[in-house]
Order: structure tokens, then sequence, then C-alpha cells
């Protein structure tokens, strides 16, 4: 019996109708009073519960790593000392698994150089999705998919095709940082990336 391909969306990239509070989402991260970087740096919000717990036990192998179902998943110590990341988190976790859940840094005149993530996009079987929040964003950070800028700007909401290229270039004088969603995908969300990609 033939399997129907997965709905997909027509565009690379697709804003979705969510909005959050960029203010509170960086007054959390500010509280998080993390260590000084160079060029990138990731804060783990949600995480492999056998890393963050780890009196549980290691999983077994997996066949395939790339579903998020190969182990169970756990709020890190930042996640549950920052309610309004919760609260943006929960939007997600009443409908879908939500994998994993990072803030991501890129240092001031720093670099991501063009490259593809095989995994992260709605047309791969049995696959994660990844949702992008800009929480601070100024002037001189460009992100770049397939060679055309996306306009993402903080508090709004993202679906990225993030398995065709794409890079950073922070040439402004602050950090960015971006929340990043990972998502088992459902019906919920392939409507709602559909619905939106109008």
């Amino acid at each position: 019996m033939a399997h129907a391909a997965p709905k997909t969306a027509s565009t690379d990239r697709v804003k979705l109708p969510f909005t959050f509070d960029a203010e509170k989402m960086l007054a959390e991260f500010e509280a998080l009073k993390l260590q000084q970087f160079e060029y990138y740096n990731v804060i783990p919000l949600r995480a492999p519960a056998h890393t963050v717990d780890t009196s549980l036990p290691f999983p077994p192998p997996a066949d395939d790593y790339a579903d998020g179902s190969w182990c169970d998943w756990m709020d890190t110590d930042y996640l549950k000392s920052s309610p309004y990341l919760n609260e943006v988190i929960d939007t997600f976790k009443a409908k879908t698994k939500v994998t994993l859940v990072r803030l991501l840094r890129l240092a001031p005149n720093s670099v991501v150089q063009q490259h593809t993530d095989p995994t992260l996009g709605l047309e791969v079987h049995k696959s994660v999705i990844r949702l992008t929040v800009p929480i601070l964003n100024k002037e001189g950070i460009q992100f770049f998919l397939n060679d055309t800028e996306v306009p993402m700007q903080p508090g709004e909401c993202w679906y990225l095709r993030l398995t065709d290229p794409h890079r950073v270039i922070n040439n402004g004088n602050t950090e960015r940082v971006n929340l990043t969603i990972d998502m088992i995908p459902n019906d919920w969300i392939r409507e709602i990336i559909k619905e939106s990609d109008q």
C-alpha cells in the first residue's frame, strides 16, 4: 500500500500566525546570566532526558535518530527558571511532541557559513521540523535561505525549510539570539504551515 507524500510548504519560508513578546523573552534570556562566548553558543531549554537527568538510563540504539522519537525529552533548568519561554514552548507542546529547544547565540561580527540540515524539513519522511523565533535581531543581522534574505523580526515565528542552503551574517555589534523549537510534525502544525503559506 502506497503512502501519501507529506504535505509541504510551497515556499522555503512561511511566517506563522504566532507572535510572542520579544522583550519578555529577552529579559529571561538575560536573567540566565550566561557566560561570555566566542562565535557561537547554544543554550539547551529541552534536551534528551538522559542528558538532563543523568540517573536515567541511556536509551537503546535507534535505527533513525532524525524523527525525535528515539528518546524522551525533558525541560532543562534554564527553561524551568524562565516562565515566559515556558509559555511560548507550551503553545506547541499542547498540540504536538516538542523535542529539542534551544537558544542560539551568534556573536557580533560572526558568520555561520552556508550549510543544509538534511533532517529539518516537512518533505523529509520521519523527520522533525524547526520553528524559529528571533529574540535579539538588530541591524546588521541577516539570515539567508536559498540566497534570499528572510526578513524575520523579534517575536515572529517562522517555519524555514532548512534542508535548503542557508547562512547567517552578523555584522552588528550585538549578539543575535534566536529561540528554535523542534517538533515532530503532525496534522495540526502541517495545516497551520499550509494555511499560512498562501
